[in-house]
């Protein structure tokens, strides 16, 4: 990048591919492509099955009870829409309440402001502190008997900081409260177990998780899938249609309405083999060891301020260089090689509390080394000295 090597320090955007994802891809579209589930030549059959195991791939790979419970979006952000509209066509009236907390992405505010907005419902907040942490002792006062979904980051992208879902959905369940897990910052760092976490939803990025783009998934709780309303309509999830009446097709296709990204979740299924040979726990021990070298290295250079303090972290490093807008150091960073993102981060509301325009985001993968952490580490006192 600009003549140099690329470091490549924005992994909590995007990721980039492993080559047996790019070959899926190519030789799906050069040898098996067709459209799936309705034909019954060879090819097609092919890829139907492709596709479907692909689905099951997912299933166990965050340990879902049923490849049911699995559909397919367009994404993280896709996932949500789907379930402010289905979730709230069925559950939500006028004085209901749905809580989230102050360090959502913009994804998993938007629709639930929508939702309230159409239903007359309130959307409550739950705070942060000053180190980026949520402040639970204020979860008696906003999750009660009025509360029917809490929906929550499990990973900030622009703190790191590792929220206790757990926690969080032990209390909604006192209220019977519906349970959200926003886990695009988490399905590509850390072992996801959907059963254990016991959350009624679940969502996630393909693109994130070293896979294509335009994919996403939601996981679902079978019985609650059951109950909800299609998000969209058209071909594939029907059972019948007439002039008169229609009748959905079953779970998971109820949700899938006309022609899937089949190349994105055949590529994504192959991104879950090659993660798994590696190790999810294997990636995060050394993703974490990165974050606390980076902390460590970075902290270091003189007038820079972290922003997420949190104790419980992913890796992500934010942080602010006095003096310097963080627009101007990622744009010299870009000189140097060096991609890594600034501004808001789809999280104004953090940056509103923060008292800041937006921050400098190293964000870390297991393909990320030390030594790019070192030029990282020296860039910044040269830029520094260049803009001082």
């Amino acid at each position: 990048m600009n003549g140099k090597n690329l470091v490549y320090l924005d992994n909590a955007a995007s990721t980039q591919k492993p080559n047996v994802v790019i070959s899926t891809l190519s030789s799906f579209y050069s040898n098996s492509y067709a459209n799936i589930h309705r034909a019954a030549f060879k090819i097609a059959e092919k890829a139907t099955q492709e596709y479907e195991n692909s689905r099951k791939k997912v299933q166990k790979f965050i340990n879902a009870n049923s490849s049911n419970e699995i559909v397919f979006t367009k994404g993280t952000t896709d996932s949500l829409n789907l379930l402010a509209f289905s979730l709230g066509e069925e559950f939500i009236n006028e004085g209901d309440e749905i809580v989230i907390s102050a360090m959502e992405h913009h994804a998993n505010i938007v629709p639930w402001q929508m939702l309230c907005n159409r239903k007359k419902s309130k959307l409550k907040v739950i705070p942060i502190n000053q180190d980026g942490e949520l402040i639970l002792d204020e979860l008696d006062n906003l999750i009660t008997e009025k509360t029917k979904i809490v929906s929550i980051v499990h990973i900030s992208n622009s703190l790191g900081t590792i929220n206790p879902i757990k926690k969080i959905i032990e209390k909604a369940k006192e209220v019977n409260a519906m349970t959200i897990i926003d886990g695009a910052q988490s399905i590509q760092h850390k072992t996801i177990d959907v059963q254990d976490v016991d959350c009624d939803f679940y969502v996630f990025s393909g693109h994130k998780l070293y896979g294509p783009t335009g994919i996403g998934v939601l996981y679902g709780k079978e019985e609650l899938l059951e109950k909800i309303p299609p998000y969209q309509g058209g071909g594939e999830m029907i059972a019948k249609v007439t002039f008169e009446n229609t009748t959905y097709n079953q779970l998971p296709f109820k949700f899938e309405a006309g022609t899937p990204n089949i190349a994105g979740v055949i590529g994504l299924g192959a991104a879950i083999d090659y993660l798994q040979n590696i190790g999810m726990d294997n990636i995060d021990n050394y993703e974490n060891e990165l974050l606390n070298y980076a902390e460590e290295k970075l902290t270091s250079i003189d007038g820079l301020r972290k922003i997420g303090n949190a104790q419980n972290k992913a890796s992500v490093f934010s942080f602010i260089i006095d003096g310097i807008h963080p627009t101007d150091l990622g744009t010299m960073a870009d000189a140097y090689g060096i991609a890594m993102r600034i501004g808001h981060h789809c999280t104004q509301p953090i940056m509103d509390f923060f008292n800041i325009p937006g921050t400098c985001r190293a964000s870390f993968s297991f393909y990320n080394t030390k030594e790019e952490i070192d030029f990282l580490h020296d860039s910044i006192i040269r830029i520094k000295k260049l803009l001082g």
